[in-house]
């Protein structure tokens, strides 16, 4: 029964150890990376920090993460932004200091990330713009490989760069050779063989390499001051009074201390949380999972701050070793318990060993991880004017990261970030379409008389439909736009806003179109508003916060609408009225008064009303439905219809409002079908009705009569036509 229970973490076990050798050579090469400027005796706490923190996070991000096949270890983020660190803060020489400052660093570092997933940054940290993280992780790259480049030549770690590379007598052969033969081993071992990582290989190439080379020079036999190697490792009890010496401490810590440590604790979070989520995102891709991110970041954070606190160095999910492990048959999240686990045994049992690894072997192997970091890819960005300023982007922060330092270049990261989103969205046009009162109607379908005046009075009416985001980026161009219509035309005194496609609305938004509305009053003009929506994105009410604002109000010449075709017919309206075209008075019409049938003879139109039937409609009561059989026609004489096109469960769409001395149901009439929409009484209306089988029967009788009634649908359905493509091409436009 116990076999049984084991046998589903068999490919965790596998995958564990498989991880376990990829994360481990590295994480002892970031923690002497880390610890080397300190001096050359603090590489063996380094290689001790490197093993500490894979054991640490390793164990606790797996089991507070959940995220399935994660391994958590120490990352390159991490060494170069804490070895930046080290080397900035060593200019004070406290050396006791700066391994409490290490500490603290991970561990508000740590609590950062389980602030971010508490909040629920998880979702956002992963959408920072590629050109940031791309820029931010070639310095980290390029710093990576110069900070190993003396390691690599032998010399001392207190030198910089520049120095090393002029100090050629200070060169060590015995280093360049164990490091050349290191990086071809990195470089070569994925071409020989994918069943032992890259990194096991080139470092074990790396150690056979420095004792052959001990045959020729026996100093490298010796483990006493030789800085070619990581050194002893010490035992239990150093590693104890190690940890509480640290954070003994900290009773000296002042106040300005620990400020000093917020901007590299958030640089450091950021990136470990970044290089996280990118890791869970690939993973989810691969294995078809989605991982909870915020969760995820809590359990990094849970995990760095324990290994703070045992004196390991804070890491990330890492890609290389989750892809091996996940390779090596993994399933679950028991693969990362078992990877730390066999990170402390090999750190137990291989103790003497570890001690003998040569610091330039490990240097390698960072130089090739730094140049897998860098994006040459971005290269091709450079060929086309619209992605010529993200290279530019990558390239400032790169810059920053090499020439001032890595903290100074993530907040410069940051900033570019925010003008990264600021300038999409200045650079999308908020205007998304714009017609004036002649090209676009309202759906309530007007007669003759009326189309003539309002297509006349068009230049008194503007639909601007508006789109993104409106906040002081793009304030400006909205202003420019509705002060040019104002400016165009002095008779202008309704601009309608479509507001559908609105994302979000500031404050500098609304003081402009305060503004706008001002302008408008004194032409005695509107502002209306159509189809606010009730809610954004941020879950802000729009209207609310107009009316908070003070652009709403019961005397400001302000009105909202909940559709464009309401907010555009009571435009028109307005503009009838003031045409002295009022509402026809809701009187019966007799037959010769349809606009269909003018000027027909009187003794024609009488038989022609004998056949036809009189029907009374109450408000709200339907006179036929989409899907009903039945072709007659229908003359209002008196009321209103609206035509309604189902598109769901319980919801229509409206098509048009026909009026006093209209038709409808045209469609059916002419080609027998059933009827394609469904007509209701938008208040109580009387009919004339006529099936086609009796107006054929009419017809028969009065020949001119069916021609003339046939035109003159024509004639009308060809001038609703005209009306429909007049608004297409506006909308195309």
């Amino acid at each position: 029964m116990k076999i049984a229970r084991l046998k589903p973490h068999t490919g965790d076990f596998w995958g564990g150890l498989a991880a376990m050798l990829v994360a481990l050579p590295a994480a002892i090469a970031f923690g002497v990376t880390i610890y080397a400027p300190l001096g050359a005796s603090y590489a063996a706490q380094g290689a001790l920090a490197g093993i500490l923190g894979v054991t640490a996070i390793g164990l606790l991000a797996s089991l507070f993460g959940g995220t399935h096949r994660l391994i958590s270890a120490p990352c390159a983020p991490a060494a170069a932004v804490l070895s930046a660190f080290v080397i900035e803060f060593m200019h004070g020489g406290n050396l006791e200091a700066a391994l409490l400052m290490l500490a603290l660093l991970g561990l508000m570092a740590g609590m950062l990330q389980i602030a971010f997933g508490s909040i629920g940054l998880g979702t956002l940290i992963k959408y920072m713009p590629y050109p940031v993280v791309s820029g931010y992780l070639s310095g980290v790259g390029l710093y990576i490989i110069a900070s190993q480049m003396p390691r690599l030549l032998g010399i001392p770690p207190d030198m910089h760069l520049w120095e090393s590379l002029v100090s050629l007598p200070l060169w060590k052969w015995q280093a360049m050779t164990v490091g050349a033969v290191t990086i071809t081993a990195m470089l070569l071992a994925p071409r020989i063989t994918q069943t032992i990582p890259a990194a096991i290989l080139a470092l074990s190439f790396g150690i056979a390499t420095y004792f052959a080379l001990g045959l020729v020079d026996e100093s490298l036999w010796r483990l006493e001051d030789n800085s070619l190697v990581v050194g002893t490792l010490g035992g239990g009890g150093q590693f104890a009074d190690i940890v509480i010496g640290r954070w003994e401490a900290a009773r000296h810590l002042e106040w300005s201390d620990v400020s000093a440590l917020v901007m590299p604790a958030f640089t450091l979070a950021i990136l470990l949380s970044i290089d996280t989520l990118k890791t869970c995102v690939v993973l989810d891709a691969l294995t078809r999972s989605r991982h909870d991110s915020n969760r995820e970041l809590i359990g990094q954070g849970i995990g760095n701050i324990a290994s703070a606190i045992v004196g390991g160095i804070p890491g990330a999910g890492t890609m290389g070793a989750t892809l091996v492990n996940m390779s090596s048959g993994a399933t679950s999240r028991v693969s990362g318990l078992i990877e730390s686990v066999l990170a402390l045994l090999a750190f137990l049992s291989l103790g003497t060993v570890i001690a003998w690894v040569p610091v330039a072997a490990l240097a390698g192997i960072l130089i090739v991880v730094g140049l897998r970091m860098i994006d040459l890819h971005t290269l091709r960005y450079l060929k086309s004017r619209s992605t010529a300023l993200d290279f530019m982007v990558i390239a400032i922060v790169v810059c920053v990261a090499l020439t001032v330092s890595l903290i100074a270049a993530s907040a410069i990261g940051i900033a570019l970030a925010i003008l990264l989103f600021v300038r999409e969205q200045i650079g999308g046009k908020v205007v998304r379409r714009k017609a004036y009162g002649n090209q676009t109607f309202s759906r309530n379908i007007r007669r003759q008389e009326e189309m003539e005046i309002l297509i006349e009075n068009g230049d008194r009416s503007v639909i601007f439909e508006l789109q993104g985001s409106l906040f002081f980026g793009t304030t400006d161009q909205l202003y420019t736009a509705l002060e040019h219509e104002l400016k165009k035309s002095t008779r202008l005194t309704y601009v309608i806003l479509d507001m559908r496609r609105v994302q979000s609305v500031d404050v500098t938004a609304s003081h402009m179109l305060e503004q706008v509305k001002d302008m408008l009053a004194e032409r005695s003009g509107f502002l209306i508003f159509a189809q606010i929506p009730s809610t954004l994105p941020s879950g802000k009410d729009m209207k609310e916060y107009f009316d908070h604002v003070g652009l709403l109000g019961p005397d400001s010449p302000v009105k909202v609408f909940g559709e464009v075709d309401e907010a555009v017919e009571w435009v028109e309206d307005r503009i009838l009225a003031e045409a002295r075209i009022p509402r026809a008075e809701e009187t019966l019409l007799s037959l010769h008064e349809i606009e269909l049938f003018a000027g027909r003879k009187p003794e024609t139109l009488s038989a022609l009303e004998a056949h036809m039937q009189q029907r009374t409609y109450k408000a709200g009561e339907t006179i036929f439905a989409a899907g009903d059989s039945g072709d007659e026609l229908y003359l209002i004489r008196r009321g209103e219809v609206r035509i309604l096109l189902p598109v769901g469960d319980n919801h229509s769409h409206h098509i048009s409002t026909f009026g006093r001395g209209a038709f409808f149901g045209e469609m059916s009439f002419l080609d027998g079908n059933p009827r394609s929409a469904t007509a209701v009484a938008n208040r109580d209306t009387d009919l004339y009705v006529i099936s086609r089988q009796t107006f054929d029967q009419v017809a028969e009788e009065h020949k001119k009569l069916g021609l003339n009634l046939m035109e003159g649908l024509a004639r009308v359905l060809a001038g609703r036509l005209r009306y429909a493509n007049a608004e297409m091409q506006a909308l195309e436009a």
